[in-house]
């Protein structure tokens, strides 16, 4: 028996994972920046449940992952695709570029989920980290369920307490569900494939990489809260 439950979930983390084997097409690029857009209009626009805008305000980035898909019986996996904003210290929003996130987990857990994923990372050393390398959300990057509500005022204290604060809105049922132990990292192929041969760096930081029409209208969004 255990060794079916382990063979389900390999086959569905190959499956999860089988996505970024085919390099997508601009078309699909743009429309996964245009989702990350929806999300967070979708999300803001709930008072009760949104983003402050304050923390907004004082995030050094910020990561949205449409529809991030979990599933599992004991063992399982989870995996989705989004896109990645830097801001610097004049308030100035990046282009967005690709990143991805994804892991095995191990545990009391059963069913299946899809969650559009908010990450708010509150420093220039997390975004950097999140631009470099594949980071473990609650290891190499600690992270806090944000808090809510669009006029609410963020202490100091809270903001050094977490690098990341998540938001998650969920579709389905799921016992056991964590972002922690998830990984985090950029997508080279693809932001190679949409930006030219600009380094993620040359984006994010640099200055080096216009957005496109969808970037613009995201980074407009960002502007807005």
């Amino acid at each position: 028996m255990k060794k079916v439950v382990f063979a389900i979930a390999i086959i569905c983390c190959a499956f999860l994972l089988a996505t970024d084997v085919f390099a997508d097409s601009t078309s699909k690029l743009n429309t996964r920046i245009r989702d990350a857009r929806i999300v967070l209009e979708e999300m803001q626009e709930m008072p009760d449940t949104s983003i402050p805008s304050d923390l907004v305000k004082k995030c050094a980035g910020i990561a949205i992952y449409p529809s991030v898909v979990k599933a599992a019986f004991g063992i399982g996996g989870q995996y989705g695709q989004g896109v990645l904003l830097a801001k610097d210290d004049a308030g100035n929003w990046s282009p967005p570029v690709f990143v991805s996130l994804g892991g095995a987990s191990i545990g009391f857990q059963i069913g299946g989920q899809a969650a559009d994923v908010v990450l708010v990372i509150m420093g220039k050393r997390g975004v950097e980290s999140f631009s470099h390398n594949n980071v473990t959300l609650g290891g190499d990057a600690s992270v806090a369920a944000g808090p809510v509500g669009r006029s609410a005022q963020m202490d100091t204290d809270v903001l050094l307490k977490a690098g990341v604060f998540s938001y998650s809105r969920t579709k389905g049922l799921f016992a056991g569900i964590s972002l922690k132990g998830a990984v985090v990292g950029p997508m080279k192929n693809l932001n190679e494939d949409y930006y030219g041969d600009s380094d993620v760096d040359d984006i994010l930081f640099e200055g080096k990489a216009k957005p496109t029409e969808e970037g613009q209208k995201l980074i407009d969004l960002l502007k807005k809260y």
